[in-house]
């Protein structure tokens, strides 16, 4: 029987953590965080408290990811820590909403990038366009692993090169910057927007942060795990917060406030993303193409490396028996779990027809946090059952500072069903949905 292979070496694994991060969120959320809390401080300051939350979960998943090598992430350490019903609750929220949400969202967002400069009725309408590049890509990675691997590798190295010259480029290049624009506001707000909205700006840097968690998801197929795993999670975060850094102060030095506020949004659904106004201050108009086409290139990245790690979370389910069988099958030839990619790619289709890009990312962002707070709780659960285990990582700053994920993370969750009670009671729908699943899958598996 055909069976996962470990065919990502280090190199690859830092470069799925940087790619499956870096999409469209840097290059579209700073307009909807400008317009929640009016200033461009206290923007920047949400993308440090989102970054700081992301990184010290990942330090968390790390410690998980050294002890429990396995394909399926967070579906493995929940499973371990509070028992099978939970696992299984995450992964149909991942098979629903998680990946290929967030699959979908890239789609959405790439297919926004290029109706800048491409006529989408070419390809019959930005909807089918969508469906297209997810069914391309989707393909592409019914390859084997080595290859999704390689593939990734090359379109991050690319964005990583794209995004550092644009930055490099408004800082030495571009005319009429000013270092005035970050002191700049909203006319519309004078002083602190208040916490619920700075909790709802975090949520917005959260997407844009969101996939520092799929490298746990194909662990069982990255080389040397125990090593690798703690060394790929740590750099690559670190490598985000200095890109991510870079770029929004790069945004606010080359745009007075007002530009960056009537940008790309759920409130100028037709204006140009701000990472593109950003860089037409150097490249002038006749760059609008080779900016579509960079942007277009990032979305495609992210949305490869979502691909190749979140099929991976309903084979492992239905390899225990708590999904559908066919599932768990892997090709003969290319060691991949096909069928599982497949029927991911139909939900995100059904997803990338259903909504608009910000509403796909605010069901992904509070659906996923409910279970990353939970996640970093197997820690403290696997240090008290289990403190002889071997750990070849152990989290930094424990138990300080995966607590305060916990508390921030649940903060977090409460406010969004404040401000967003629509968008998280449908999140809640389809985790609570589950229940009743799992127990079908567990009866018919005995």
């Amino acid at each position: 029987m055909s069976k996962l292979v470990r065919g990502l070496t280090l190199t690859d694994s830092i470069l799925l953590v940087i790619g499956t991060i870096i999409g469209t969120g840097v290059f579209l959320k700073t307009a909807t965080m400008s317009q929640t809390l009016g200033s461009p401080m206290w923007v920047l300051l949400a993308w440090v408290v989102g970054g700081i939350l992301s990184l010290t979960g990942a330090l968390a998943y790390a410690e998980l990811g050294s002890m429990m090598p396995d394909a399926g992430g967070e579906y493995v350490y929940l499973k371990n820590g509070y028992g099978e019903l939970w696992g299984f609750l995450f992964g149909w929220m991942r098979f629903w909403i998680g990946s290929p949400g967030s699959i979908a969202a890239y789609a959405v967002g790439a297919v926004t990038f290029m109706s800048a400069s491409v006529n989408l009725d070419l390809f019959g309408g930005k909807e089918v366009t969508a469906v297209l590049i997810i069914t391309i890509f989707s393909l592409l990675n019914c390859l084997s692993v080595a290859f999704g691997g390689k593939l990734n590798s090359f379109m991050t190295a690319l964005k990583l090169f794209m995004i550092i010259g644009i930055c490099f480029g408004i800082f030495f290049f571009s005319k009429e910057v000013s270092w005035s624009h970050l002191t700049e506001s909203s006319p519309e707000m004078t002083g602190f927007a208040g916490w619920s909205a700075f909790g709802s700006a975090v949520l917005a840097a959260l997407w844009a942060y969101d996939g520092w968690n799929n490298l746990s998801m194909v662990a069982g197929e990255i080389k040397n795990p125990q090593r690798n795993i703690p060394i790929s999670f740590g750099v690559g975060l670190l490598i985000i917060l200095g890109i991510y850094g870079l770029a929004n102060v790069a945004y606010f030095y080359a745009l007075p406030f007002s530009e960056i506020l009537n940008s790309n949004s759920n409130l100028f659904p037709d204006a140009l993303p701000v990472a593109t106004k950003a860089a037409l201050t150097f490249l002038g108009s006749s760059g609008m193409g080779i900016l579509s086409v960079a942007f277009v290139f990032s979305a495609l990245g992210a949305m490869n490396g979502s691909i190749m790690t979140g099929a991976r979370v309903p084979y492992a389910m239905a390899a225990d028996g708590l999904f559908f069988k066919q599932l768990a099958s892997v090709n003969e030839k290319t060691n991949v779990p096909v069928a599982s990619i497949m029927v991911q790619a139909a939900v995100s289709i059904m997803l990338a027809l259903s909504g608009t890009f910000d509403q796909l990312t605010d069901y992904v962002v509070f659906s996923a946090w409910i279970f990353y707070a939970m996640v970093t709780g197997v820690v403290f659960t696997m240090r008290k059952r289990h403190p002889d285990l071997k750990r070849d990582y152990k989290a930094l700053g424990y138990p300080v500072l995966p607590a305060i994920f916990i508390i921030l993370g649940l903060l977090l969750l409460i406010n969004t069903v404040y401000t967003s009670p629509k968008s998280t009671m449908i999140g809640l729908a389809f985790i609570l949905a589950g229940v009743p699943v799992f127990y079908f899958f567990k009866k018919k598996s005995k």
